[in-house]
């Protein structure tokens, strides 16, 4: 390792670690804000890492400002994204900080960043100035439109989602943004694989590197079929509200009381459905009979669906459909989908604290190497005398 046990890093509390973990003796330098670079580093720490979170004196990083709601440590918006953390403040204009954040760049096995190109570079934190120093180190630097053409863009999940083509496909009558910032959350993702790569890389070559990742490319990425219908076709695919573009039905039908969900992914589950409904002849109508002609007379289909639905209930239709393998479910809120978790046994919410609320859970389960020891999320500059000890006194 390029940094001292991390045994010897300061400690966030929470629960004792166990004896192994998957990122176990990871030393994680965050020099990241706002969301994307920091629910990569929460997903390393969740895995073990040690992570220590650089922050601007005073002020710290700009999410624990984007409230309400509050929490003990800052915004609930700053709390997903920087639990298990050690926050240090450092000061990148004082040589004195500059200095420490030196020392950590030097020690560290993965920094992560998510400045505007060449602005750590100006700090002697750029890429090359770290591999000089630390040539083992795996850097991530995070932005929104790559370092060529679109280094001077500022990056905004929302601003991304426009550009980028998924409002296009989004609602109904207008463009339509998702309902969480889901380009960033797409990019951490994208950034922690390609960390850990960059990790296990690293034990055949024993020499760190750089890892890029931006929001618009991790956007296209993630478009999936949509973009493959694209490019196969040269036409952009439009807006459809709940419906899919190529399966029918795969939408949300109105019943008694409200909408339901179907998922008629095969002809089997299609006649099952009929079955259901009482109408077993659907199946066998050539408007009907297979899923491109489904898709071909949707408006057809819906109207046929939606008759017997509407005598009963989202919630008796739920039962009967699945009771006989029909993939349905009632449109519900976010307390609905915790609510659910809990009943299938997920456990989705885990304590980071006495004080603090619940957290989502980690969603990957390991057999031998639990993700476990979750901690608050710090408060600003929390750390600093801990963090400044760490590294101007213990050894490398």
């Amino acid at each position: 390792m390029t940094h001292a046990d991390p045994a010897a890093a300061p400690s966030s509390g929470g629960s004792a670690a166990p004896s192994a973990r998957p990122l176990d003796g990871v030393l994680v330098a965050d020099f990241s804000r706002v969301l994307a670079g920091p629910l990569a580093a929460v997903m390393l720490a969740d895995l073990g890492a040690e992570v220590i979170k650089v922050e601007r004196p005073g002020t710290g990083d700009d999410t624990r400002h984007w409230g309400p709601p509050w929490t003990q440590t800052g915004s609930s918006y700053f709390a997903c994204a920087n639990r298990s953390k050690k926050s240090v403040e450092l000061d990148l204009a004082d040589p004195g900080d500059r200095a420490l954040a030196h020392e950590l760049a030097a020690r560290c096995d993965v920094l992560i960043e998510n400045f505007r190109v060449g602005t750590l570079d100006r700090h002697g934190l750029g890429y090359e100035s770290v591999r000089a120093i630390n040539p083992r180190a795996v850097y991530a630097s995070i932005t929104g439109f790559g370092t060529a053409g679109g280094a001077d863009l500022a990056g905004y999940d929302f601003l991304v989602q426009a550009v980028g083509g998924l409002m296009s496909i989004t609602g109904d009558d207008a463009p339509t943004k998702a309902g969480v910032a889901l380009v960033d959350v797409l990019t951490a993702k994208d950034a922690t694989i390609g960390i850990l790569a960059a990790l296990q890389a690293r034990e055949r070559t024993g020499s760190g590197q750089r890892v890029e990742v931006n929001l618009l490319s991790s956007l296209l990425g993630s478009l999936a079929n949509q973009a493959s219908s694209y490019l196969a076709t040269g036409r952009a695919p439009t807006r459809m509200g709940n419906q899919h573009p190529s399966i029918a039905p795969y939408e949300t039908l109105a019943a008694k009381d409200g909408d339901l969900a179907v998922c008629c992914g095969n002809d089997r589950q299609f006649g099952r459905l009929t079955a259901v409904l009482g109408r077993p002849e659907l199946a066998d109508d050539p408007r009907f009979a297979t899923n491109a002609d489904r898709v071909g007379h949707r408006a057809a289909l819906v109207a046929e669906l939606e008759g017997p639905l509407a005598d009963d209930t989202v919630d008796v239709w739920v039962e009967r459909l699945s009771a006989v393998g029909v993939p349905t479910g009632k449109v519900g809120s976010i307390a609905d989908g915790f609510a659910l978790a809990e009943r299938l046994g997920l456990e989705p919410t885990v304590p980071v604290g006495a004080d603090d609320p619940h957290q989502v859970r980690n969603p990957i389960s390991f057999s031998a190497t639990p993700v476990s020891a979750y901690a608050p999320p710090p408060r600003l500059g929390e750390h600093n005398d801990h963090v400044r000890r760490f590294l101007t006194e213990e050894s490398r």
